[in-house]
């Protein structure tokens, strides 16, 4: 795993926790596949640019803020 892959997982996790979303809330919101989610939040794999965009924004965080 790299590391800010792990930072940024763990920013958009804690951002979900902390509005009591779970994933599956999240994940048919964004239209984003559960696995997908799954793994962007332990930080594994290589997320595309539209994942994350979708994730931050229906979570409300801006995106510069995910960045370690």
């Amino acid at each position: 795993m790299h590391p800010r892959r792990t930072a940024i997982g763990a920013r958009l996790q804690a951002a979900r926790l902390h509005q009591n979303l779970t994933q599956e809330w999240v994940y048919l919101a964004t239209r984003v596949d559960r696995s997908t989610l799954q793994d962007i939040e332990a930080g594994c794999g290589n997320p595309r640019f539209t994942a994350l965009a979708r994730i931050v924004y229906v979570l409300d965080v801006p995106l510069h803020g995910l960045m370690p």
